[in-house]
This record gives structure tokens, sequence and C-alpha cells, in this order.
């Protein structure tokens, strides 16, 4: 695979390009439906377009995406004319790529960036796939991907990653070089894939000077497609994508930090803050490997689905910023309010609520899991009598968490267990629909992973949230500062997480250790040590 130096690429100074004249396929993209465009048929680059790698995302039993973006300068706008590329694109059942069983052409656009995304269909339920991109004369890195099994399959294993909270300048991303070695089916992504804060001249713990427009915090969508081309010029973030499919979901800092619907965290006009998320979104939708659904509406995308895997396990992906309610209580952290036991409040607005508690009554499989963005435990802060939650998390929203909580407990939910991002911390939980009593009943299993990169290596939560932990006995396990992954390996019998953290972020070789391993068993809802 082709490494990208992201020094060599801040300090070139690369030519843009005319290109010639040609036709190409169209994926009838309605923001390039204006006929005839001016396509580019023998694209010649003044450097490997390929620089943000390949990826593919959400697997279906006969379909999966493919993705990715040409820029050739990915770090100065991208270096692509304002026309249309045809890109061809080739999927095979072999590494070397000789077994070719799907071929076609897609267009890349300037709308989008030069992004593409491939809905390829027609092939085998639950097998591995090798696809390739390319463009003129220039082919891409080969990437790896599987298709779900069928529908109706009993399917004996499932092992999976999800991760969350990748801010470039705290780390390098020693822990996807050690989840890249991992024996994976695929991956989640629960959020915090950029950051939108502005970043030092110094380019943080990676000591990379960066350019006045990294300095600045991200507004527009020319801004916000430069931070994902930062992020992804690196090359472990690129060998995993490459070698896994993501499935994705969002959190706040692909964005702003703690938004709520169409309130920003500096309450901004609306108007202008539905600019800044239309533009975040778009971006989004422009570096993932996403299928048409979730291609933006303006300042709305589609972003919550739901994945299955035979007749093992349902994934119910959620987004759980686009529709939430303010915080009840205002910001940060405060006891709580009569604001937030007013039922309208919600996490995940009404019809999105609806949709997971329907599905989760439907589903026929096993283990179901809900994979979401912030704490759904309750997590007490204040140490000896009285109570202080943090509003962005569940916590703000306790009667929309007991909503679904009740639901799981009254319909009998096989296996729940919800996996979690966005804290910078280790937390293992049961989920209790009355939290302070000690008899309340577990009725589900909640694993938060720490952040991939995000703190760096400062100790910082573990000292803050340590003395709460004896306050909330519901928490199982707990580390504040240390990074790295969690991987599941599943079964029709137990669901095992392990804890995979990396020594340090400070270099991008660091080990990866297990710190701890938790179960579920089979009809048993709660964590065990193993």
């Amino acid at each position: 695979m082709q490494r990208f130096d992201v020094k060599r690429l801040l300090s070139s100074s690369m030519r843009r390009r005319d290109f010639l004249i040609g036709a190409g396929v169209m994926t009838g993209l309605a923001l390039a439906s204006q006929w005839p465009r001016r396509v580019v048929a023998q694209p010649k680059f003044s450097a490997y377009p390929f620089s943000l790698g390949v990826a593919s995302g959400d697997p279906l039993p006969e379909s999966v995406i493919l993705w990715t973006r040409l820029a050739p300068d990915p770090l100065n706008g991208g270096g692509m004319p304002q026309r249309d590329v045809p890109v061809q694109w080739q999927i095979a059942t072999n590494d070397s790529m000789k077994h070719i069983i799907k071929r076609g052409t897609v267009r890349a656009i300037p709308e989008l960036a030069h992004s593409v995304h491939v809905d390829v269909r027609g092939l085998e339920p639950g097998r591995w796939y090798w696809y390739q991109f390319k463009v003129g004369n220039e082919v891409s890195p080969v990437g790896r991907t599987r298709t779900a099994p069928a529908l109706d399959a009993r399917l004996n294993r499932l092992n999976f990653a999800f991760v969350t909270c990748q801010k470039w300048e705290d780390g390098f991303y020693s822990a996807y070089r050690r989840l890249a070695e991992e024996e994976l089916d695929l991956v989640f992504h629960l959020g915090d894939y950029i950051y939108e804060y502005g970043i030092d001249a110094t380019g943080g713990v990676r000591n990379v000077p960066l350019p006045e427009q990294f300095r600045q915090e991200t507004q527009t969508l020319e801004q916000y497609r430069l931070r994902y081309a930062l992020y992804k010029t690196d090359p472990d973030l690129q060998q995993a994508h490459a070698l896994f499919p993501f499935v994705v979901t969002w959190d706040d800092h692909e964005v702003d930090n703690d938004y709520t619907d169409a309130i920003s965290e500096k309450n901004d006009p609306v108007e202008h803050f539905l600019r800044r998320r239309a533009a975040a979104y778009q971006a989004y939708y422009e570096h993932q490997p996403l299928r048409r659904f979730s291609l933006p509406q303006g300042p709305n995308m589609r972003l919550y689905r739901r994945l299955n895997f035979g007749n093992l396990a349902q994934f119910n992906v959620l987004d759980t910023r686009q529709y939430r309610s303010d915080q009840p209580c205002g910001d940060g952290e405060t006891p709580r309010c009569e604001a937030a036991l007013d039922p309208a409040k919600t996490m995940t607005g009404d019809r999105q609520e609806r949709w997971l508690l329907d599905g989760l009554k439907r589903s026929q499989t096993r283990w179901n899991i809900i994979a979401q963005q912030v704490l759904m435990a309750e997590l007490d802060h204040k140490v000896g009598p009285g109570e202080i939650f943090w509003n962005d998390s569940w916590d703000g929203y306790p009667l929309a968490r007991n909503r679904i909580l009740s639901h799981i407990a009254d319909r009998k939910i096989a296996n729940p267990v919800v996996i979690t991002g966005d804290w910078h911390s280790t937390f293992v939980n049961d989920l209790k629909l009355e939290f302070k009593d000690p008899n309340s009943p577990t009725v589900a299993a909640e694993f938060v992973t720490p952040s991939l990169t995000s703190n760096g290596d400062r100790v910082v939560y573990g000292p803050y949230y340590g003395p709460m932990i004896p306050e909330n006995p519901h928490i199982k396990f707990f580390d504040g500062d240390k990074r790295g992954y969690f991987r599941v390996n599943l079964d029709h019998k137990r669901w095992q997480t392990d804890l995979r953290i990396v020594t340090t972020v400070s270099r991008p070789d660091a080990p990866v250790y297990t710190l701890a391993s938790f179960v579920v068993e089979d009809g048993v809802p709660g964590v065990q040590r193993k």
C-alpha cells in the first residue's frame, strides 16, 4: 500500500492541470443533473490521485459500498479540476485481482469533491472480496471487504471492533495499526472521526507544521474537506479502511462541540449554524463509505440504519445529534432539573426512537446491539449526598433512556448490548431501569470504548472520574486515560469484549495488549469479568 508523507504533501507546490474531455457513467446524483457536462476522458495528474486511500462499508448480504476520492493535492483543496472524471472500479474473489467478477465506471464529480460511492450488487453473502479503482493510468491500492451473511443464515461467529474519537493532533494512529493486525469481519466507528477545532501550528504530538487554514475552526465546506483530507492521509487509518468494511456514525465534533439539532455550542443564529451543518454533513458523506440514502439534503442527512448478520446479530446504528432536543438542564454538569423529566425531551427524535423500538421488537437474532455515541449508563458526578449529571449524555435525557430500557425489559429483547464512544475513557456497565436501586434488575450491558487518540497520553479523566465510580455500582470497570479500541468475539452462547490498549499514542508503532476481557452470556443480562 502506498504511504504518504504529510510534510511532503504540505510543502509541495503541485500544479493544477486541465484535462481532456470524454464520456463516463453517472450515478444519477441530483447535484449533477444538468446535462451535458464536461468530462475528463484521459486525465493526467500532478501526483498520485488516490492519496486518501480506499474504503468499503455498510455490508449487506448481496451488496457493499466501495469508496475513494480523487485528490492528487489533498491538503490544498484536492488538486482536481471543476470537471467530471470517470473512475473505473472492479471487484474480485482473490487478492491478486485475477478473478474479476464485476466492474464498472462511475463519475467523480466536483460537487462531491471527486469522491465516489459504488453500490456493488449481486454479490454472494458472507464472503471476502477484493476491489480496486483506476483513473487514467493510475490504480488505487487494493482493498478488501466482506458481505454480510444471508438474513436467514445460521452464523456461528462474528468478530468486529469498535472505535471512536481520533483527534489527529493528539497522537499517532498506533491503535489502527494494531487493529489492522486483527482477524475481524468489520469495524464500527462511533463518532468524532474528525475534530473541528483549530490545530496548533506545530501539529501537536505529530510535530507537523501546518499552514494557516488548519489553525482555524472548521466552518465552511472547504475547511471540513481539508480536515478530512488531513486525517485520511494517515497510512494506518488508510490501512484499516482498506482491510475491513466500516460502519460509521457521527457524534458532535464532525460538526461542532456538543451541538444539538440546530443549536450550536455558542448559540449562533440558527440560519448560520444550519449552513455550517450542511457543509459538515456533505463533507462527512464525501469521505465515508455510505449508501445513497445518506446523501445530504441541505442540513439534513439520514444516518441511522440497521444491519443484520444472519441469525446471530442485529445492529441498530443511531444518530443522537441531528434530532435531539437541546440539553434540558443546560450545558455542562448540573443537578438534574425539572425540565429533564419532560417526556417530550428526546435524544433521538420521535421517528428514530419509534424505528429503534420497532426494530428491537421485530428482531429474530440472538444478539441485539445498539451502536451509538454517548454514555447511556447513569454517572452521578457527586461524591456523597446529592446528584450531579453530565447533560450532554443520556443522563440529560433520563426519560428517553428509560423508554428504551423499559421496552427492552418489557418485550424481553434477546441479549441487548449497547456499544458506545465519545467519552475518551473505558467503561463497562450494567444498564438498569433504576440505577440507584441495587435490587433493580439489569436489562442490558454497555461497553464504552476509549478514544483512539483524543487526550493523547495525558492523564486527565482518571483522577477526575475515579472518585465518582463508587457512587455508581453498576459501573463494573473504569479506566480514564488509556487509548485503544474494543474487540468483540460473538457466538450463540457468549459475547466477549477484549479491551485492546496501546501503550502510547506518541509514536505510530506502539504495541497493543489486552487490559481486561468481559463476557455476556446468552440469556443473562449484564457483564462478567473473564
